[in-house]
């Protein structure tokens, strides 16, 4: 059974957060294991198949740097974060250096992907799409480009391609955890403390500068959910 639920955090510090996060993933696989011990052992009364997680949360200001990340993409001082009031935390997903921060729409799907499909690649492609088929819906084309991560807004322009969304994710025994920030009324000025993702010659915006008129948070929760759900197809349970 696909069954998932949702779980909307509102503002919340990075740091629980992750913690949260491994608490839920560490528990999904847990219920993996008994359920796949049960069967080995043929025992009539098997644990039930583990929930998927999906939870929406905004961050205050946080570098989070990726395990294959280069510290000096970070290109200002420890000090001068702090003087900005900015965590800094080094993760255990993949990708490089990014920011979350508010106005700023991250994703963390905790899935089961033996109850989807067993391929990351696939996974990943279907994260983008959701964000795609999202910003479609306030008018604006957004796209991938071949050789780097994350959803752009003139993914055709070469230099003036625009990324509106990051990615990173971890994943054992074939479940997910982190997932995708979705620029959607960040202060960008933040993004001026690093270097996107490792990317040095394009930049970054978010559906706010791209629409024109402020967009909330609000405004996007249910439309990004809602193309989850369609492209997943999972069954969202209390």
């Amino acid at each position: 059974m696909k069954n998932l639920q949702f779980e909307d955090l509102g503002l919340m510090r990075y740091k629980p957060c992750w913690d949260y996060q491994e608490e839920l993933f560490k528990n999904v696989i847990s219920q993996k294991l008994a359920t796949r011990d049960a069967l080995i052992k043929d025992e009539k009364e098997t644990s039930p198949a583990p929930t998927s997680r999906l939870i929406f949360v905004e961050h205050p200001h946080v570098l989070t740097l990726g395990r294959s990340g280069d510290a000096e993409n970070v290109i200002v001082s420890p000090t001068r974060l702090a003087e900005l009031g900015v965590d800094y935390f080094p993760i255990n997903r993949g990708g490089d250096i990014t920011y979350h921060g508010p106005g700023q729409l991250v994703a963390y799907p905790i899935l089961d992907l033996d109850q989807f499909f067993t391929d990351i690649h696939k996974y990943l492609r279907f994260l983008e799409e959701a964000v795609i088929k999202t910003c479609a819906e306030f008018g604006v084309e957004a796209g991938r480009i071949d050789g780097l991560t994350g959803v752009w807004v003139d993914f055709e322009a070469g230099l003036q391609a625009r990324k509106i969304c990051a990615f990173g994710v971890k994943a054992s025994r074939w479940v997910t955890m982190h997932g995708l920030a979705l620029n959607v009324d960040s202060d960008l000025d933040f993004f001026d403390l690093i270097v996107p993702c490792g990317i040095k010659d394009r930049g970054v915006t978010s559906l706010t500068r791209e629409v024109g008129r402020k967009i909330s948070l609000n405004e996007v929760k249910l439309i990004l959910k809602r193309h989850l759900q369609t492209l997943f197809e999972w069954n969202e349970v209390d």
